[in-house]
């Protein structure tokens, strides 16, 4: 999971370096040949693409860097934690299943929740049995831990 993130957000900074050395330049350059630069919106638009891109950049390399220096081997392997599938049971019955992910890869209607969302913090350090309690905008829902599955049995 940890080198599938990486990975991804390799290829993104591949991609804006690529944006940022050889697209952006050429937009630039146009829009510095249609004069006036002071009431330019193409190269306002393009400079600001270009302020965006450097930040993106940033601050994907630094996720990278922490992401390299995460150790596996501290998550626990008999209860929930970054990586782990669990599957409530609510008070009415209803069985939800969720994987705890990092926030950017957080999808709620995939099932993925982040680690540090409200949901993800109630689940974390929980067993199989164990209940929890997630204050919701709709009140409070308790769950019961169905199954666990840890990043370690996949």
């Amino acid at each position: 999971m940890k080198e599938k993130i990486l990975k991804r957000f390799q290829e993104e900074i591949a991609a804006l370096e690529r944006e940022l050395r050889l697209e952006l330049p050429k937009e630039i350059q146009r829009a510095r040949e249609h004069g006036d630069l002071r009431e330019n919106a193409e190269y306002k638009a393009a400079k600001e693409r270009q302020t965006i891109v450097n930040s993106r950049i940033a601050m994907l390399q630094k996720r990278v860097g922490e992401i390299s220096l995460m150790n596996l081997d501290r998550i626990p392997h008999d209860r929930a934690g970054f990586g782990s599938t669990v599957h409530l049971i609510g008070e009415t019955g209803e069985t939800v299943v969720y994987q705890l992910v990092m926030p950017e890869d957080a999808d709620a209607e995939k099932g993925m929740i982040s680690t540090s969302s409200p949901i993800g913090r109630a689940i974390l350090n929980k067993e199989e049995g164990d209940e929890i309690e997630v204050v919701t905008p709709a009140g409070v829902r308790r769950f019961e831990v169905k199954k666990l599955t840890t990043i370690h049995d996949d």
